[in-house]
């Protein structure tokens, strides 16, 4: 019972002349072959930009994101240790003083007087650089260099509800990353060899209401630099997954919807997360964190628990074998949105 995925292998246009979905964009490649050539469909286009980035002692995200009626930027940093944790939320009418491109890699920026998020690629490499003032009473700075191997590939699928609501999501897993993140006088730096970077880039046309989980990892473990990336509920359907893993960047497409188990009392309880008809997948997942926000404005309703833990478990190649998963530490959420 697994999906017939096609696999794009050369460059292709997300939506037709009228802004439809072009049905030759429906399939997954291992490169950003999409063009994200959105149009029409006013107050349903949705775009962002999500960085996640898992060092030594913290993890640091930042997102730039545009829902056609407003621009929705944030920031957040969580201390493993110590668990301190702070988020700074920006909500701007329209496309005020945002650049979000039609193509992975190109340049995108946020900035106002109270938060600028930039990223540009150059050389094989993103150079994110994030300024907020007020951010947990200090002023942040992050300044951070994620290097994109050029051997490494990347899931890129697109999902089709149908003609009129799409979405292209672009997974970019255990990318290398180091630099800095300043909070008032403390600072926590990334080694390349241990920090890793994941890129959400999304770009679509979505429903009013959706409903997702989303998992993924990235980290070294046992000789290997493994990431992962798991969703489920939204792509229930459409005949696609956004469902794959890496190791050494090199990708393993998983054919087939995944189940997530989990107690909606209790987020903090671990997860159970398998494949829906084999046992190619067999992972539990352990939070050690929950990050809670809801949101409830009158366009704009959504709830997000994401939990930080641990993955263990196995995930299987298609040969048969089984890669271990031990103690990743990732993200896992559910997420509730009406846009």
């Amino acid at each position: 019972m697994q999906h017939v995925e096609r696999e794009l292998t050369e460059l292709v246009k997300l939506c037709d002349a009228k802004g439809q979905l072009n049905p030759k964009a429906i399939g997954y490649a291992k490169q950003p072959l999409v063009e994200s050539n959105l149009r029409g469909n006013f107050m349903r286009k949705k775009k962002w930009n999500y960085w996640c980035i898992f060092g030594d002692e913290i993890l640091f995200s930042a997102t730039i994101s545009h829902l056609d009626y407003a621009t929705v930027c944030f920031i957040y940093f969580l201390n493993y240790e110590t668990q301190r944790f702070f988020e700074k939320t920006i909500i701007l009418p329209f496309a005020r003083h945002v650049k979000l491109p039609e193509n992975v890699l190109d340049p995108c920026y946020f900035r106002s007087d109270l938060m600028t998020i930039e990223s540009i690629y150059s050389q094989g490499a993103t150079h994110l650089t994030v300024r907020a003032k007020e951010f947990d009473g200090e002023d942040l700075e992050a300044i951070l260099v994620i290097s994109h191997p050029t051997d490494y590939e990347s899931l890129n699928v697109v999902i089709p509800w149908n003609r009129q609501t799409f979405q292209f999501t672009g997974k970019h897993t255990s990318l290398p990353a180091s630099g800095m993140v300043k909070i008032g006088n403390d600072q926590f730096k990334f080694d390349k060899l241990d920090s890793f970077a994941v890129l959400d880039y999304g770009r679509g046309v979505w429903p009013r209401e959706s409903h997702w989980n989303w998992g993924m990892a990235s980290q070294r473990s046992l000789g290997k630099v493994i990431g992962l990336n798991l969703g489920g509920k939204w792509t229930d359907g459409t005949g696609m997954t956004e469902n794959a893993f890496f190791v050494n960047g090199k990708m393993t497409k998983i054919h087939e919807d995944v189940l997530f188990h989990y107690d909606r009392e209790d987020y903090k309880k671990p997860w159970l997360i398998h494949s829906k008809f084999s046992d190619d997948i067999r992972l539990t997942f352990s939070p050690f964190f929950e990050r809670e926000t809801k949101t409830d404005m009158r366009l704009v309703k959504s709830e997000v628990h994401q939990l930080f833990g641990y993955y263990n478990g196995y995930v299987r190649y298609t040969d048969g074998k089984k890669l271990k998963i031990t103690q990743l530490l990732g993200s896992i959420e559910d997420h509730y949105a009406k846009w």
